[in-house]
Parts: structure tokens; sequence; C-alpha cells
């Protein structure tokens, strides 16, 4: 009896070991699409493919009249059982990237990254607000103030 049992034991081990290196990114499946919001500089969209089972891509740019202006590209990893959002803004850091880091696990609705070294922002977040709609926000200190900035946003595919 114990020598079936042992298999068994080992298997789902194996399995639930998987499934906890693998749950992080896939808990933020619902950030893929694309999302809108409307600005006073037009309209902003952020679009978010999976690139690998371990990776999503992101980009955010404005559409402005028939332009396409590139605002800002992001990797969203799962390495060392934590999800890094590495963010390259143009014409900012010199074009490298800046890494923030999950502080706690994300949930099926929301999640925050972190970087308290950075200028501006320290963190960012994303809230599931229902099937279409989000909310990302940027914030943290800025000259000695705290600040935030808002996104809400629809999705549109």
């Amino acid at each position: 009896m114990k020598t079936k049992l042992l298999p068994v034991a080992a298997g789902l081990m194996i399995l639930s070991a998987w499934t906890v290196r693998q749950s992080e990114i896939k808990k933020m499946e619902w950030l893929l699409g694309t999302w809108e919001t409307k600005t006073p500089k037009g309209s902003l969209y952020e679009t978010w493919t999976r690139k690998s089972p371990v990776e999503f891509q992101g980009k955010s740019y404005f559409l402005k009249n028939k332009d396409t202006l590139l605002f800002e590209t992001v990797r969203l990893v799962e390495k060392d059982k934590k999800l890094h959002y590495m963010v390259s803004v143009k014409n900012q850091n010199g074009g490298f990237p800046v890494s923030f880091v999950a502080k706690s696990s994300p949930t099926a609705e929301a999640v925050r990254f972190e970087n308290p070294l950075h200028d501006f922002p320290q963190a960012i977040s994303y809230q599931k607000k229902g099937k279409d709609s989000l909310l990302a926000e940027i914030s943290g200190k800025k000259d000695g103030r705290e600040m935030k900035q808002q996104f809400p946003m629809r999705k549109i595919k």
C-alpha cells in the first residue's frame, strides 16, 4: 500500500510546486488586451500581450488626431516567485528600464508594484473594477509631497 501512495504523493507535490511557481503571472491574465482612457492630451491606450508563460509585454501610447505617440514599454515578468514590472519611458532614465517589484502576491483583481528608490512614482498599481474596467495608479513622493495620478480605463479589445 505504501509503495502505491508514494508515487501519487510525489506527483501531487510536483504538481503543487509547479502551480505555485506559475500562479503569479497567471493571476494577472485579466490585464491582457487593450485598455483606453481619455485625457486632455488625447486618448491613452495600454495594450498587454503574453510573450511567454512567465512574461507579458505592455505598451502605452497616445493617439492624438492621427498620430500615435509611444509613451512607454513594459515587461511584466515572473522571476524568483515575484512579479517584476520593468518600465521604459521615452526620454527618461537614459532609455534604461526601471524595475518595480510586487510587494505581495497579486490577487485576481489587484496588484501593487514598488520601487522606493525611484524619483517618481515609487508605486504603480492596477485594480480590476469589473469585466471591462480597471484603475491604474502611479503614486509616491515628488518634491517632498505625496502625489498620485489615476487612470480609469475601459477594455476595448
